[in-house]
């Protein structure tokens, strides 16, 4: 559990310094040169022009249109890490019971522990790093149209609802915290990540951190974390609750 709120740890920190700089000040053109800039931002901004067009220059349905999009074709993946985050839950007793065997520190009793940590892995097929390849693929789209909306010229001078597109909105960056604890509170409900300190540390720690971004970001952007969120917390809704209930009932139908 250590290493997994690590991981959140680094991935936080990954975005926050990919989001300041590849000329994230700079707008995109199509003459932006770079493989980041050709390949993955030009195609996402002209994703937005498309879609604006589309919707009658409204920016802001383009971002959510593209953002429900992009979260529609990660959507296997998550279903991937899902499963893969229940596989590691079922085993739980299991692994508890081999840390409580193998409990002294020196490196022979540990070497031991990782052994026999390894083979319940492959008795029961769950691939601790399951989980993490999906975080590991959706972050360079995210950051790609994260990139694109602030590069993106057109978007800072539209408005959206009672938004300037372009500027902080503190209305929508108290949504954008709200919504990150629900994604959060929901995907953590009925696991044993509730009885960690850290992980419960990290339920309040990441709003705050997503919340005051968006205080200084533009509303654009924000509004692109809120739409994420809510597909987040319906696909938990749809996806994972079920899951927990089949757990929660051993497996057994009615």
């Amino acid at each position: 559990m250590r290493k997994k709120v690590l991981w959140l740890l680094a991935m936080t920190g990954i975005l926050t310094i990919l989001s300041g700089c590849t000329e994230v000040n700079q707008n995109i053109t199509a003459e932006s040169e770079g493989f980041w800039n050709e390949y993955v931002v030009w195609p996402l901004s002209q994703s937005i022009e498309f879609f604006a067009d589309i919707t009658g220059e409204s920016y802001g349905l383009s971002i959510i249109i593209i953002t429900i999009i992009i979260r529609l074709v990660l959507l296997p993946l998550n279903v991937k890490q899902l499963k893969s985050s229940k596989a590691m839950q079922d085993i739980q007793p299991e692994l508890q019971e081999l840390r409580e065997k193998y409990s002294s520190k020196d490196a022979q009793t540990q070497q031991k522990l990782q052994q026999e940590t390894m083979q319940l892995f492959q008795k029961h097929g769950v691939n601790p790093l399951a989980g993490c390849l999906p975080l590991i693929v959706q972050m360079p789209i995210l950051i790609g149209f994260y990139h694109a909306i602030m590069r993106t010229s057109e978007v800072a001078t539209h408005s959206f609802l009672w938004m300037q597109l372009g500027e902080p909105s503190y209305i929508l960056a108290l949504v954008t915290a709200g919504t990150t604890f629900l994604q959060q509170k929901l995907m953590m409900s009925g696991s044993t990540a509730m009885q960690n300190p850290q992980m419960t540390m990290m339920l309040y720690l990441m709003p705050i951190m997503i919340g005051t971004f968006a205080f200084f970001f533009p509303s654009a952007l924000a509004l692109y974390w809120v739409v994420g969120n809510l597909f987040m917390i319906a696909q938990t809704l749809f996806i994972r609750k079920p899951m927990m209930k089949e757990q929660e009932t051993g497996g057994k139908t009615k």
